[in-house]
């Protein structure tokens, strides 16, 4: 898994490539963690290559949009793969976590929520 952080004003995006399980879930929490420490709570995460999620990035998911919540934030999922659409909806986390079917409109809806 590769993990790249990009700002876009006050948004903060995530993109991650490769797949996400019990190997190397902590890492992505830990990447989320890491603007979340420095005020930074308006997050997207673009899993626009990401081709697998276990349990255990549903996991980093949930935390991560608690922390965020919990301190005002929040946290938008883009360009989801079908097959990893599929296991989020069947998890329930569609209901969760709002879905984009881009980054860009992640990052707009946050300017249009302000």
């Amino acid at each position: 898994m590769e993990i790249t952080i990009t700002e876009r004003d006050t948004v903060t995006v995530v993109a991650i490539r490769g797949s996400v399980d019990s190997l190397n879930a902590e890492q992505l929490t830990s990447a989320f963690a890491v603007p979340i420490k420095e005020g930074r709570i308006r997050l997207v995460a673009d899993f626009g290559a990401v081709t697998y999620t276990s349990s255990a990035g549903l996991r980093s998911l949930l935390a991560t949009v608690k922390d965020c919540r919990r301190l005002g934030g929040d946290l938008r999922i883009a360009s989801l793969q079908p097959q990893v659409e599929r296991v989020l909806s069947i998890s329930g986390f569609t209901s969760i976590i709002k879905i984009f079917n881009d980054p860009e409109g992640a990052v707009e809806s946050f300017r249009a929520a302000a």
